[in-house]
């Protein structure tokens, strides 16, 4: 039972809501985390994006029910399965978003206006945007948006540009790796999956998502060297953890390329050793720039 709900709500996902800490790491603020009031606002934001995800999740599956039975791996969700009735997946759901109001009524009224956008933007998405190639991958990359801009109004922190270009050029970049996902189980199985699907060929996604991780890189690495990010951080070798971000894209392409492996970004990033230690690298380097200043 309790594997079916965790399941039903998707908490495996709920690490991409720590995007909201994003602003705090990148501000050199960290340590604002040590302060109760500080940290009991992120849990309370981290908590209020979670359960929001998670209603807009049992909403999908609902909506969704018939064409993910035909799926090879969605047919094993609670709803297809049949594990839980559309009656009961209701009830869960009023239960959600009654636990999620809560939190959200706890953070700040600019991070509220974040969280409604995020809500907002995917129930449109649920019901007609995923319909629509390439929008679709646009509307999941500005959820990731959305998250650092909360993060950032929910305790008063400046959310650079540079952070929003680049997570969303980089989410954009694995969303389009997943739907060649969906597009090698649509080859072998010659079902439609997803009616987005009908704008996207393998040709396409593959030049796709090589432009999309090219820009992603080379922004990152503009950003690294900009004047703008030496003097907020303090260091001139910020172009070092271009490297990491490098190698990441690489691997990733490898596993969708190469491996045809990318339908489950969160399930990459929790088994994919390469990956890990790039991305750990990444940190301890970035950390070490902002809060160290002896390199």
């Amino acid at each position: 039972m309790l594997k079916q709900l965790l399941s039903l709500l998707r908490v495996h996902q709920w690490v991409k809501n720590l995007a909201i800490l994003l602003p705090l790491f990148f501000a050199g603020k960290i340590s604002l985390l040590s302060e109760t009031e500080s940290l009991l606002t992120v849990v309370q934001l981290f908590f209020a994006f979670c359960f929001a995800a998670s209603a807009i999740y049992i909403i999908n599956d609902l909506k969704d029910v018939e064409a993910d039975r035909l799926h090879p791996k969605k047919s094993k969700r609670p709803i297809a399965s049949g594990y839980f009735s559309p009656f009961q997946a209701r009830i869960i759901f009023l239960i959600i978003v009654a636990i999620a109001s809560v939190f959200f009524l706890q953070v700040k009224q600019e991070a509220q206006v974040f969280i409604l956008l995020y809500f907002v933007l995917n129930i449109v998405y649920v019901f007609w945007l995923k319909n629509i190639a390439i929008v679709d991958v646009s509307c999941i990359s500005l959820g990731f948006v959305l998250r650092i801009l909360a993060g950032g109004a929910a305790l008063d922190l400046f959310v650079s540009h540079w952070i929003i270009l680049v997570t969303f050029l980089l989410t954009v970049s694995i969303a389009f790796a997943k739907r060649r996902d969906d597009l090698i189980l649509q080859k072998n199985s010659e079902t439609l999956f997803r009616k987005s699907q009908k704008g996207y060929t393998l040709a396409f996604i593959d030049v796709a998502t090589s432009i999309s991780f090219s820009v992603t890189l080379i922004s990152y690495i503009i950003y690294s060297v900009s004047e703008d990010a030496t003097q907020r951080i303090g260091s001139d070798k910020l172009y070092i953890t271009s490297l990491f971000v490098f190698l990441g894209i690489l691997r990733y392409l490898q596993i969708s390329i190469v491996e045809e492996n990318s339908g489950s970004p969160t399930k990459i990033l929790r088994k994919d050793l390469f990956l890990q230690i790039v991305i750990l690298l990444w940190i301890v380097t970035f950390a070490l720039l902002i809060y160290g200043k002896s390199i």
